[in-house]
């Protein structure tokens, strides 16, 4: 693979952690802030919504842009808005930034996906796409829990200089490593804005999608309330949380490595064999969660199948919108942060049922079963070997 690749996933990590770390920040922010913890955490929605609606916008404003210009201004907006946001004392204007911060990162990721894409043969896509991804996994393993040790010992501002900082290297290697090239002008055919757009009205790409949006709600509606059942239902002390999201983190990194490797040759095997195993997996989780030596193994095995499923469906919504070359990278983006927006909602909504903490366990069984029939009219799509069989 190539270096600049492994200069966006550094890029890519900084964002990862930046997304992630609030939840171990809240409580340290409100007070500073003298806010509520309740709306402290309106952070993460504000996130979560300029990822969903930057992706696809920024993109499309930055279609025309360079490829190295347009990875640099979303890398240096990012640094700036957490430097804004690690002097401010306002809470308004911490949350005009974490909304900025989400619109570069929805833009970054849009572009660096169709870019890494374009760095590798046609027949290398996936495994490209994988150590892009490997930068947000290893946030969740490195970046995150690292974040709130450094918010403990030196506030929570320290923590938001340092994911500007991890931007910086970025940048230098985006300047010296990508190249100039405009997306559009490297497109087969030079398809126009609207043509690209009418993409969204094929309905293999939107099933695809949609697939890709509830296999990453399921995900993130788990991962959002494990603190809960591990000290709860499992009967851990607090600081087996942060080991459980490592554990999670460290089967992601795991699964999305594995998953590069066959997403572009044997992606049928990664959904016929994974999407089932995943779908067991949630309530086996729930049903076992009381056994610490299951809840580890099972949440490093969940973390697994359900990054080596999205990583491998990002890919083929890839290859479903190659007619939009410029603008697949956020079709992809958009759906992912839809699940991650919608995942947690769906699983907090259960907190109150019979189930209890257990429930966003069961949640997230039943939005993998709703993906995988969703998935079964697109098994030709999904489990297509080569993307040129896919576009015929």
């Amino acid at each position: 693979m190539p270096l600049p690749l492994y200069l966006l996933a550094l890029a890519v990590f900084a964002m990862g952690t930046s997304e992630f770390m609030l939840a171990g920040l809240l409580p340290d922010i409100a007070s500073d802030l003298d806010v509520a913890v309740g709306t402290a955490g309106t952070l993460t929605s504000a996130f979560a919504i300029g990822m969903v609606v930057g992706a696809p916008g920024v993109a499309v404003l930055a279609r025309d842009w360079p490829r190295r210009s347009s990875l640099l201004a979303f890398v240096v907006t990012f640094a700036a808005a957490h430097a804004v946001g690690a002097l401010t004392t306002s809470f308004p204007v911490l949350f005009a930034t974490r909304v900025v911060a989400a619109l570069a990162n929805a833009g970054f990721l849009a572009v660096a996906l169709t870019a890494a894409a374009a760095l590798v043969p046609s027949d290398a896509k996936g495994r490209a796409l994988a150590v892009l991804l490997a930068g947000t996994t290893v946030a969740t393993v490195a970046g995150v829990p690292g974040g709130s040790v450094l918010g403990t010992v030196f506030g929570w501002r320290a923590t938001f200089w340092a994911v500007a900082a991890l931007c910086l290297p970025a940048a230098l290697g985006i300047l010296k490593g990508v190249p100039a090239g405009r997306a559009r002008d490297e497109a087969s055919g030079g398809p126009t804005l609207r043509a690209e757009i009418a993409q969204l009205t094929r309905p293999p790409l939107i099933l695809v999608l949609l697939v890709c949006a509830l296999v990453n709600a399921a995900t993130f509606g788990s991962f959002t309330f494990l603190a809960p059942v591990v000290t709860g239902t499992a009967g851990l002390g607090e600081w087996w949380v942060s080991v459980v999201l490592v554990l999670f983190g460290a089967g992601s990194f795991a699964g999305v490595t594995v998953a590069g490797r066959l997403s572009d040759r044997r992606p049928g095997l990664v959904v016929t064999v994974g999407g089932p195993l995943l779908l067991v997996g949630w309530p086996a989780l729930a049903v076992l969660a009381a056994e610490p030596a299951a809840l580890l193994a099972l949440v490093f095995v969940q973390g697994a199948l359900s990054f080596a499923l999205g990583g491998t469906l990002i890919t083929r919504v890839v290859y479903a919108a190659a007619g939009a070359p410029t603008l697949a990278g956020s079709y992809a983006t958009a759906a992912l942060n839809v699940g991650a927006a919608a995942g947690p909602v769906i699983a907090a909504s259960t907190l109150g049922t019979g189930a209890g903490r257990l429930g966003p366990l069961w949640a997230s069984g039943l939005l993998v079963a709703a993906a995988l029939l969703v998935a079964l009219p697109l098994r030709a799509v999904i489990t297509a070997d080569r993307s040129t069989e896919l576009l015929r």
